[in-house]
């Protein structure tokens, strides 16, 4: 049993990314969903989609986005806030990853944001984790 599914998310993904996989399945959540329709929108996933939405377990599949020469863009992860230990940052805060080729994933009232957005709405949250 997992306990903490997003960092099982994350983890999965990097995974799927060192090894050149084209998808990754999960377990359905609302908030993973969001996280993974955020991650498309950042351009880590190339594509995002519900299977078996009638199912009693759904699921849904995450594409890894991969440039023209076949290297993932996605090149690293790591988990700040964990189940035994969460980690708040305010919009002041929350700073770039990497030189802004990555991204800090924020949850807050105004739902999964990154970094940027988070500075831009001046909104804070329970810092999830970085991705470059």
């Amino acid at each position: 049993m997992v306990t903490d599914r997003v960092g099982d998310f994350i983890i999965r993904l990097q995974n799927a990314a060192m090894i050149g996989k084209a998808s990754v399945s999960m377990p359905y959540s609302n908030h993973l969903f969001a996280i993974a329709e955020k991650l498309k929108e950042l351009g880590f996933l190339s594509s995002v989609k519900v299977e078996d939405a009638n199912a009693v377990k759904k699921t849904f599949v995450a594409a890894l986005a991969y440039d023209k020469e076949g290297h993932a863009k996605l090149r690293g992860v790591k988990r700040i806030s964990k189940p035994g230990r969460r980690l708040y940052t305010t919009a002041v805060t929350a700073h770039t990853v990497k030189g802004g080729t990555g991204a800090r994933l924020i949850s807050s009232p105004a739902g999964i944001l990154s970094d940027r957005e988070a500075r831009k709405q001046h909104v804070g949250g329970e810092d999830l984790f970085e991705i470059w």
